[in-house]
């Protein structure tokens, strides 16, 4: 007996674009059910809002079985809307006003994405479903009327400070966003303004790769700001910073325990995250990183070279350095993106890489995770697709980086911050 054909055959879920078979009747990635779903819409129609705005609230979201009709105004308990950070997902903290620090969380608490839906204020009466607009969401992130899950608050981020702006998103491909990061923009010892981006990318194969990265640029960023004005060097500062992120996610590692209850052959690992982190001091700029997040120099003047600052800690890098391969034999081998060093409890001794540079020309450093180096990968291409007026525009610089990441495929989740150089002198401590 064969199956009944559907009307149209969907080959992607709609909901998070995950590939479906043909006999699929629920998305086995998000659950969405597919019966009465429409064909997707093509990847340049569903990334086009990736350059200027947030994604529609409805559009990504999982389906599943309502728990129980909306009631009506005035019966039951309230329930309060969720405020900023709640959420296990999303960046820790609020902007800090004395640093003008910014730790990954969601754009409404920093610079507004246009169109972003509102949120609620203190005396609101809950989050509405971007779905149904009901209002009644459970604790759990779901409509308890029509059964949509929410968009994380996570899943898309981005910030302006002056001389930085960062944007984060979970891509196209990832039920989750794994990245995180922390921006700051503060004042010397004597007055003169410095800019911060610290950008972590969380290991997908260890637990709470979400939380790793988090922890990562929060204690990095704290020591920077904290260590900076008090006149230490920037690289020194940048080696502690990172030791200092290698503790935090070290100490997320759960006790060692035996194998897990429905699996005996596994074990739980540490999570695990990469680093990069990027200081612009009067003429001096600053990186470090450990794994395979990078930092790159575009000058502003497209005539001249641009560089890639880092070096990644990966198998493809280490066979290139031993002379075993050629650079593009080495990445064409599904082994190229194997990391070698990273930040986590299982992690070998943490060396973190640190170099200074003196650029003598204006530009811009692009810090930022795989997910958009896969799609620009030499410096050449990135200085290619970095838009002409990025130092002056940092943020809608980041957001366009983010749509090429996102056109090409959108694979992984995607962040990127966005340092002008040199900084201007009324940039400092403004958040």
């Amino acid at each position: 007996m064969s199956q009944v054909p559907r009307p149209s055959q969907l080959t992607a879920c709609p909901a998070c674009r995950e590939p479906l078979d043909p006999a699929d009747n629920f998305c086995g990635c998000c659950g969405a059910d597919l019966s009465g779903a429409p064909p997707p819409a093509s990847l340049d129609e569903g990334t086009a809002d990736y350059r200027l705005a947030l994604p529609d609230p409805g559009a990504r979201t999982a389906v599943r079985a309502p728990l129980a009709p909306p009631a009506p105004p005035g019966d039951g308990p309230h329930r309060p809307g969720w405020p900023p950070g709640t959420d296990a997902s999303a960046g820790p903290g609020a902007p800090d006003p004395r640093t003008g620090a910014v730790l990954g969380v969601p754009p409404q608490a920093g610079h507004p994405a246009p169109g972003a839906p509102p949120r609620p204020g203190a005396g609101g009466t809950g989050r509405s479903c971007g779905s149904c607009r009901s209002g009644m969401i459970d604790k759990d992130g779901y409509c308890e009327h029509c059964g949509h899950a929410q968009p994380r608050e996570r899943d898309h981020m981005e910030h302006e400070l002056p001389g930085v702006a960062a944007v984060s998103d979970r891509g196209l491909r990832h039920h989750r966003n794994e990245d995180a990061y922390a921006v700051s923009a503060i004042a010397l010892a004597d007055g003169a303004p410095a800019t911060v981006a610290v950008v972590s990318d969380g290991v997908s194969s260890a637990t709470r790769p979400d939380e790793a990265s988090a922890a990562a640029c929060a204690a990095a960023r704290e020591l920077l700001v904290t260590a900076l004005p008090r006149g230490e060097d920037p690289r020194q500062a940048t080696h502690d910073a990172i030791l200092r992120a290698a503790e935090a996610v070290a100490a997320l590692a759960a006790p060692a325990r035996g194998p897990l209850q429905h699996d005996p052959h596994r074990h739980e690992n540490a999570p695990a995250c990469t680093i990069v982190t990027a200081v612009v001091t009067g003429d001096l700029l600053t990186v470090g990183w450990v794994g395979d997040s990078r930092a790159y120099w575009v000058p502003e003047d497209r005539s001249t070279q641009p560089a890639r600052l880092t070096e990644d800690d990966s198998w493809a890098a280490q066979m290139v350095a031993a002379g075993l391969l050629s650079e593009a034999e080495a990445y064409a081998d599904e082994r190229a993106h194997a990391i070698t060093g990273w930040l986590g409890a299982d992690a070998y001794e943490v060396e973190p890489h640190t170099a200074s540079f003196h650029p003598d020309r204006k530009g811009v450093v692009i810090v930022c995770t795989d997910g958009l180096w896969n799609y620009a990968e030499s410096a050449e291409l990135m200085a290619e697709v970095t838009p002409p007026d990025a130092r002056t525009r940092p943020l809608e610089c980041a957001r366009q980086l983010l749509a090429h990441a996102l056109d090409g495929g959108g694979h992984d989740n995607v962040t990127v911050a966005v340092l002008p150089f040199p900084l201007a002198p009324e940039g400092a401590g403004s958040a």
